[in-house]
């Protein structure tokens, strides 16, 4: 007899059941639904969620169903109009403090939501969304670093009494001129302690003393990253507020940054969002070249180069505008904005702005000696930069001010929501753009399924012709095997692609490969006068050392992919490494099972049910004791 141990069956039982309830959500359809986030310390919790009920029963919108889940508050509907308009029921009654994203959930059971039985997720080209390639201004970075180093070496020399005859930009260096030398020697050695980061050349040209300050290679590398960094960190956060799940924000080359979000039902508000690259500059007004206080203050200059030092911008009217090249702050200052109306002055839209410490030294440094001037906040949008306001400096500002003029409260909730995101080291423009509609993934879907079913019907004919009952046991393991790899798909929440779905197809080929194996090495023993239960213990155990070899040597492959692979072929990888795994176990543990349950228990077998083998040779030898 071939008996095998309890504890087996129990891991094998076990297996199937969880395998069963996380693969269960994948048969479920989506519904249109609307997820509740909280913002900054705004939480969704379990009174957001009676507000969110009684918003919707205000409303008299159908709601299928409403749960807290993951931090997040998440209410399904019967169809996309009640969506739309649950949407709008919810945001009038929570306000500005929470995201309100349209989404399409899975309608599995809420109970096997409770024990985080979800699906996995699908990728752009199964479930449709948007592509974009997005090309980052590097230039624009090195370009604000050096203006920036201009007013940082300015203020250091003017702390330390360091008398000089001149700083001035000249390409991308900065050059400070001195009369005598010791006032350079005393620069120099200030320069050096206070920003390091910088390389400093000393000349005397005409009996003027000259210190050039450039930046080192590894300053302008350093700068280059964190500004890829704090870009994908800024489109990360604009991509919560849509409310996207598994979006994927990733570098792409030494400038470039890929965004996908699959799933996204509303691709032009996400293209309006990702794609309006703004970022934000706060500068002093010219004051000096101004003929007026109006908006037509620089309007001798509409069709003149702007004077030295100062830069011409239009304004949101079509005024020239004359700022300083001097940037007080940037918007990488910003930690929060909010869109309200100003009570002063009539109801105008206003964008309230909060800065980080470093962001409230500067605006005060900025405004302390200027209160009675203009104060230009200039958005610049694909390389073209845009006076939106230039205000008064009624008083000495900090950390907490407020932009003005603007035009609506839409464009202001636009600029609020651009500045709370995250504001932009650099200006990045779309190159490329995709957008894949829900059909076409669905179409892939569909062609990715009959595949998987074709390849799995013609295994199943092949495998049960040629092996018979053991063929039978092969299929039902391989078939096991589907079933534990969507289930690790569904645990890990993993994003399936196509590629993914290549890999599923290759998993299947490699499980059957390994009880083909099997089979072979028992109708091998059973060729050399082996009795059947023999020949099954022996087959398997004999086969095992193989299929393990073969399978690290796969898994080896691709577990470099998973390292060093970026994109699809890193989904590929994923899926490739888990079916390997997934593989094994069925063709080892739930074959082995089933044949010792179908075998197992008889005495005596005269002949196993696995195809065409030589008997003759076997019959005339002594059957081998179990």
């Amino acid at each position: 007899m071939n008996k095998y141990p309890v504890w087996k069956y129990a891991v094998i039982v076990a297996a199937l059941i969880v395998a069963f309830l996380y693969t269960l959500p994948n048969f479920f359809a989506e519904v249109p639904a609307v997820q509740v986030s909280g913002l900054r310390a705004n939480k969704a919790d379990a009174d957001t969620l009676k507000q969110v009920d009684e918003a919707l029963k205000a409303a008299k919108v159908d709601v299928s169903s409403s749960l807290i889940e993951n931090e997040s508050i998440k209410v399904r509907f019967k169809d996309g109009e009640s969506q739309k308009n649950g949407q709008a029921a919810i945001q009038a009654k929570l306000g500005a403090g929470y995201i309100v994203a349209l989404q399409l959930i899975s309608n599995s059971p809420a109970w096997l939501s409770k024990i985080n039985a979800l699906p996995m997720y699908l990728g752009l080209d199964l479930r449709g969304g948007v592509h974009f390639l997005m090309q980052v201004d590097m230039k624009s970075v090195f370009d604000k670093a050096v203006d920036r180093y201009v007013g940082d070496v300015r203020v250091l020399l003017r702390d330390k009494k360091i008398f000089y005859t001149g700083i001035s930009r000249d390409g991308d260096r900065v050059v400070a001129k001195f009369k005598e030398k010791p006032e350079l020697q005393r620069a120099q050695t200030e320069i050096s302690t206070q920003l390091p980061e910088l390389l400093l050349k000393d000349t005397e040209i005409n009996g003027e003393f000259v210190l050039t300050v450039l930046m080192k290679p590894e300053t302008i590398k350093k700068l280059q990253d964190n500004a890829i960094q704090q870009n994908i960190t800024a489109l990360r956060r604009r991509v919560n507020e849509l409310g996207v799940s598994e979006p994927i924000v990733q570098q792409q080359g030494a400038d470039r940054i890929l965004v996908e979000l699959a799933g996204v039902q509303d691709p032009a508000r996400a293209e309006e969002l990702i794609g309006r690259t703004a970022s934000l500059e706060v500068r002093l007004v010219a004051e000096e070249h101004a003929a007026s206080r109006n908006y037509d203050a620089f309007e001798r200059y509409r069709n003149e180069p702007a004077p030295f030092g100062t830069e011409k911008i239009i304004d949101e009217k079509g005024y020239p505008v004359l700022v300083y090249k001097t940037i007080a702050f940037t918007g990488d200052k910003i930690t929060d904005a909010q869109a309200g109306f100003d009570q002063q002055a009539g109801g105008g839209s206003i964008v309230n702005v909060t800065l980080n410490a470093a962001g409230g030294r500067a605006m005060t440094m900025t405004t302390r000696g200027n209160v009675g001037k203009r104060m230009a906040v200039i958005m610049i949008e694909k390389g073209k930069p845009e006076v939106l306001t230039w205000p008064n400096i009624n008083s000495e500002l900090g950390a907490r001010f407020y932009i003005s003029g603007m035009p609506n409260t839409q464009e202001a909730k636009n600029l609020a929501l651009l500045l709370r995101a995250g504001a932009l080291a650099a200006e990045m423009q779309i190159i490329e753009k995709r957008m894949i509609g829900p059909s076409l993934g669905a179409e892939n879907i569909e062609k990715g399924k009959n595949s998987l079913l074709l390849g799995f019907a013609l295994i199943t004919v092949f495998m049960i012709a040629y092996y018979m009952l053991f063929g039978v046991v092969s299929v039902v393991a391989l078939g096991c095997n589907l079933f534990f790899l969507v289930a690790l798909l569904s645990m890990l929440q993993a994003t399936l692609t196509l590629p993914g779905v290549a890999a599923i197809a290759l998993a299947l080929g490699m499980a059957i490969d390994a009880n083909v194996l099997i089979t072979e090495r028992i109708r091998e023993e059973l060729r050399s006068g082996m009795s059947p239960q023999m020949a099954i213990q022996v087959g398997y155990d004999r086969a095992l050392d193989t299929i393990i070899d073969s399978n690290i040597t796969t898994l080896i492959v691709g577990l470099a992919q998973l390292i060093w692979g970026a994109g699809q072929v890193r989904g590929f990888a994923v899926v490739h490494c888990l079916g390997i795994l997934t593989s094994v176990f069925s063709a080892v543990m739930v074959s082995r099972g089933l044949v010792n349950l179908i075998y197992g228990g008889r005495k005596k077998v005269a002949k196993l049910s696995i195809g065409n083998v030589n008997w003759h040779n076997a019959a005339s030898q002594t059957p081998a004791k179990a």
